[in-house]
């Protein structure tokens, strides 16, 4: 009988016996196949055996000690096997399943480090060859410095000092002969040198690469990103391994609209094969403008898709011109034509699977024909890689993740479901900033200031596609999309930041009447055009996470707006309402990156075939970051609100290490109408907007690091006149009411009792004294435990925050506060403005007087809290 050994145990596999060693002290004897008991012994099993425990082990590893005994009842050829017996087996078949797990994991890392290391090796033998260059180029111009007229007459050198491909870049037409290009063979010769030229590019030293900040190579990074040095346009390279096998890759990168986001659509003209197995193809594509303030640009291309020897797969592309010859493409008006310089895809297989990939972007986007401001935009090659070759790798090795079958779903759709989702709302928001005719917009008259621009859509069925149900969108009578749209420079804003706080305090720029007005466009009942209130109370948010991408850079929730009432006669606001999100880019090391807000009302059902109206935010940094602040950095704005004496020097003396920046907001909101009421819809957007517009600016300049001091982990309480009388007054009252000091200082200056205050490890918090307390100031430790900022504390009302046991502690105090001034209220658990339980040991609630002792708040401290 065939038997295989197991050290520690038996738990062979279907088809042949198994052995076990049994540690029992006594034996059973028994024949032919019966199992052996015996101690030290090993324990034979029959292959009848050994497949009825596998068949078990399948349904469940860990059977119950009910579930041994009736496996034995059930099996009659298990009989014979105590249950203890069978309690082991299974041990071992755990242990051996676990260990082949880990040894499956450990041959996958070991695969990736190998192909790693091989791309590392590369890299370093591209490096030093480009070392090598320019050590020789350095003492060539050092002899042209010590010599003078060796530079006017010798020429001789030019091809080293500047290199062959920049020269060849500079004087393209004098590079390569005179052709017909119109014709196969003309555009194969064309294909062949941009292959070359791209190969080059990515591993060689054609283009001076710099490796972006922040990524280090690793088994699980996203790969190695660098960006181009003094090359004509600008240029992106990344390196990286991805699971899936190189035709697959291929197949996800040439379908460009998926992963360029910026994408508006690509055409492919002519597709003609080659000899070699390859094809040529002659490819029309239009991007859009990120902001409103810039044309879009549009290409018009040669693809060569190729195989080489050592099996790797190639697509390489450039821009057909009147230097390189061939048929001429389409001319659209608006656009304007940008070049792709040779760029493209190195695709090679790796032993044991996967594809390790070579990216190159490399284009000229016509910088010189936006205004001057804007030219960062597309002169800065880390935002070209953080759009497009960053973004291809992050979609390869996304989709790769998800078809692993790791991922886990989100609100029971499919990862592809959720990255339509995602890819619907940002194309609607582009649309919706480009505003192209063809889909149907049109301008609307001005009210006479230029800061807002209208325009309306009466065809928005184009615009949506029909695979959308537009139906809940526009009423039989007659309607069509609306959007306001403006741009701004921001200074010394870091997008990420900005983004950040606007997503988590919608309360400090919506208006909820708008909100309800866009959500009740999804309802049969139509809803009355708003007046915009200037402190409408909105209730509180609750983000409810979708999904997210592997690295976390974008991620896609469900935000649900609690309702109010703000007046009997406004029903429709106390009903909760829904938006479907999508955040980017909130990570302040990623250079370059833009940062994106971007959101749509949806209703209860959320179908799939929703129609979506995106609405948002977009801040694309405009010039590289000097002296960027820590990502560490919170999103508290209690520093940023000084005035007097104090903040003025702090923030003059201490510029040095803050960070002179610009970017670029782009704003758009997207509104349906009914045509009897587009008049309306368009004054209540042109207002709302200017109103959004405000707000952004009140925040951006209270968060701009500018205003802060050098050493930004350096919390500083606010500075004015009021906070100090507040910190004097709080500090007074519980000394007045407990006997003990609150704020131990060594100086009775009002400076010191307000930093004792604010630096207080405990949660120190204040009221107004009204029906519904609302929050009116808090210390560093209760901004940090209600997670929010001095800002949006006034948001934020007492019932809010406390539990059901937390409110009845303090509905059965609140008189003995009223009357005593104090009261001790037991610890419990109450949630903070995001959501998040926080638990406290104790609260201490006293009435805070005045300096003509009366009552001017109610102040609040949280003992010992931390998050659960």
């Amino acid at each position: 009988m065939a038997a295989a050994m197991v050290h520690g145990g038996g738990g062979g596999g279907g088809g042949g016996g198994g052995v076990g060693k049994q540690h029992h002290d006594r034996s059973s004897p028994g024949g032919g196949g019966a199992p052996q008991v015996d101690t030290g012994k090993y324990v034979r099993y029959t292959p009848e055996q050994v497949e009825a425990l596998e068949r078990v082990y399948s349904e469940c590893p860990k059977p119950s000690s009910l579930r041994r005994q009736q496996l034995i009842r059930e099996c009659p050829i298990l009989s014979n096997i105590e249950p203890k017996q069978i309690k082991v087996w299974f041990q071992n078949r755990r242990c051996r399943e676990k260990q082949r797990k880990e040894a499956s994991r450990l041959q996958t890392v070991n695969r990736k480090l190998t192909a790693m290391n091989k791309l590392l090796m590369e890299e370093n033998d591209r490096l030093q060859k480009q070392v090598s260059r320019l050590v020789y180029e350095n003492g060539y111009m050092r002899q042209q410095l010590h010599n003078p007229s060796v530079a006017t007459t010798d020429t001789s050198c030019e091809s080293v000092v500047t290199s062959g491909q920049h020269h060849q870049q500079q004087n393209p037409a004098a590079a390569r002969p005179q052709r017909d290009a119109n014709n196969p063979a003309g555009l194969l010769a064309i294909a062949e040198e941009t292959l070359a030229e791209f190969l080059s590019k990515a591993t060689g030293t054609a283009v001076d690469w710099v490796q972006m900040v922040g990524m280090k190579p690793g088994p699980d990074s996203i790969g190695i990103i660098a960006v181009s040095h003094n090359c004509s346009g600008v240029a992106a390279r990344a390196c990286g391994l991805v699971s899936l096998e190189p035709t697959k890759v291929a197949e996800i990168l040439k379908d460009r609209p998926s992963w360029y986001r910026d994408c508006r659509c690509v055409d492919v003209l002519h597709v003609i094969p080659t000899g070699n197995g390859g094809t040529i193809e002659l490819i029309y594509m239009q991007t859009y403008a990120p902001t409103t303030l810039a044309a879009p640009r549009d290409f018009w291309t040669l693809r060569y898709t190729s195989g080489l020897e050592d099996g790797s797969l190639v697509i390489c592309e450039r821009s057909l011109t009147q230097s390189t010859g061939g048929p001429s493409g389409p001319n659209t008006p608006n656009f304007v034509r940008a070049d792709v310089l040779p760029s493209g895809y190195l695709i090679r297989p790796c032993e044991g699977g996967g594809s390790m990939i070579h990216i190159v972007d490399h284009v000229d986007l016509d910088a010189w024909s936006v205004p001057e401001v804007l030219r960062p935009l597309y002169e800065s090659p880390k935002i070209l890689a953080q759009k497009m070759t960053i973004a291809a790798l992050r979609h390869i090795r996304q989709i790769a993740h998800e078809s692993s079958g790791e991922m886990p779903y989100g609100g029971g759709r499919q990862p592809a479901v959720l990255r339509t989702f995602s890819q619907r709302l940002s194309r609607g928001f582009n649309d919706a900033v480009n505003g192209f005719p063809d889909d149907g917009w049109s301008p609307m008259s001005s009210d006479g200031a230029e800061d807002v621009t209208i325009a309306f859509n009466s065809s928005p069925n184009k615009l949506v596609g029909s695979h959308v149900n537009s139906s809940q969108l526009f009423s039989a009578i007659g309607g069509g999309i609306l959007c306001a749209k403006a741009s701004m420079l921001l200074q010394n804003v870091p997008p990420a930041l900005l983004v950040r706080f606007l997503r988590e305090h919608r309360s400090e720029w919506a208006d909820p009447g708008v909100d309800a007005y866009s959500a009740a466009a999804l309802r049969a009942s139509p809803y009355a055009v708003p007046g915009l209130r200037a402190g409408g109370f909105m209730g509180s948010q609750v983000i409810l996470p979708l999904a997210h991408t592997l690295e976390h850079e974008e991620f896609l929730e469900v935000i649900r707006l609690e309702g109010h009432s703000l007046c009997h006669d406004e029903v429709v606001l106390s009903r909760d309402m829904y938006l479907l999100q999508l955040c980017s880019g909130v990570d302040e090391n990623a250079a370059g990156a833009c940062a994106q807000l971007v959101f749509a009302p949806i209703d209860e059902s959320f179908a799939d075939d929703a129609p979506l109206l995106p609405s948002g935010f977009r801040v694309i940094p405009l010039d590289a970051k000097a002296d960027a602040p820590s990502a560490t950095r919170t999103l508290d704005l209690a520093s940023t609100l000084e005035v007097g004496s104090g903040g003025t020097t702090r923030a003059s003396s201490d510029t040095s290490g803050t960070c002179n920046t610009r970017s670029v907001l782009t704003i758009a909101f997207q509104f349906s109408y009914e045509n009897h009421l587009r008049e309306s819809v368009a004054a209540m957007a042109r207002q709302y907007v200017r109103t959004v517009v405000a707000s952004v600016q009140r925040v951006a300049m209270a968060i701009a690091p500018s205003r802060l001091g050098g050493q930004i982990e350096t919390k500083h309480p606010p500075g004015s006149p009021e906070a100090h009388t507040l910190a004097r007054w709080i500090g007074r009252s519980y000394r007045f009411h407990t006997g003990a000091d609150l704020l131990r200082t060594d100086s009775q200056s009002t400076d010191s009792s307000l930093k004792a205050m604010w630096q207080h490890s405990d949660s120190i918090m204040c009221c107004s004294l009204k029906a519904a307390p609302v929050f009116t100031f808090a210390n560093q430790a209760g901004l940090d435990m209600l997670e929010t900022t001095l800002i949006a504390l006034q948001d934020i009302s007492l019932e809010k925050i406390l539990d059901d046991d937390g409110r009845k502690a303090l509905c059965s105090e609140f008189p003995k506060i009223m009357q005593q001034g104090l009261a001790y209220l037991p610890g419990g658990v109450c949630v903070s403005s995001m959501g998040r339980p926080v638990s406290y040991e104790q609260a201490v609630a006293w009435k805070v007087l005045s300096d003509d002792d009366t009552p001017h708040c109610l102040a609040f401290m949280f003992v010992n809290w931390s998050f659960v």
